[in-house]
């Protein structure tokens, strides 16, 4: 029962964490909301790095305890993370929806020099490394199979309930901002679909990790700040 606890913690731990610092962040920034200094007004700035430093210690501190299995279907999870990319991009690029421009700002600090690059770097490791090893560890690595068995680890990855498909797939999609809900409940079911399809966490975090990377990019050239 300890170890069963312990793997618990391994992998519910780092999401709780990312998600317990997102709402801490928001409750900041709605108390300094009229504050001039930015670390009130604007605690994204510093939020963030900090969940990138917390969640990474946390993945190293039980990185015994966590099962990626094999890296399988690369160039599946690859495309599917492309079609997801697709998935949010699609109304702002190819419908002519409204741009959301209010979010995390790269030139916040600056828009040129090392605290431009240091700004740009940590969103981006946050965005592309943290955010995909901690979601998809928790979603697709212990909840897709919790819902099968308590006992998840004696459930093989991949398992296949509708249950637990369609309780993973609008639980991620909660996770999101409401603008984000249609893209995020596809892209759950997707990601959900490469863990079926590949058998393999390492994929499903590769998945995660091209869309995101992907997004990044897309945010970067069109200034859509609200994405990230």
């Amino acid at each position: 029962m300890i170890g069963s606890h312990l793997h618990e913690r391994a992998y519910a731990g780092p999401f709780f964490a990312f998600l317990g610092l997102l709402f801490f962040g928001q409750a900041v920034a709605g108390l300094g909301d009229g504050y001039a200094h930015w670390a009130l007004a604007e605690p994204r700035y510093w939020v963030y790095p900090l969940q990138l430093a917390v969640c990474a210690a946390l993945l190293w501190r039980w990185r015994g305890c966590i099962v990626f299995g094999p890296l399988r279907g690369a160039g599946t999870a690859a495309v599917a993370g492309l079609i997801a990319l697709l998935l949010w991009v699609f109304p702002q690029q190819f419908l002519g929806f409204p741009a959301r421009t209010d979010g995390f700002r790269p030139d916040f600090f600056g828009s040129e020099g090392l605290p431009y690059w240091l700004n740009v770097a940590g969103r981006f490791a946050r965005l592309v490394v943290i955010v995909p090893l901690v979601e998809e560890i928790f979603w697709r690595g212990f909840l897709l199979r919790y819902l099968v068995r308590e006992d998840f680890r004696a459930v093989p990855f991949g398992t296949f309930t509708w249950q637990s498909f369609a309780i993973t797939s609008g639980a991620f999609c909660l996770e999101h901002q409401p603008a984000d809900w249609p893209a995020a409940l596809l892209t759950g079911a997707l990601y959900n679909v490469v863990a079926y399809r590949t058998r393999s966490l390492a994929a499903c975090v590769i998945t995660h990790a091209v869309t995101n990377l992907g997004l990044g990019i897309w945010v970067m050239r069109t200034g859509q700040w609200g994405f990230w």
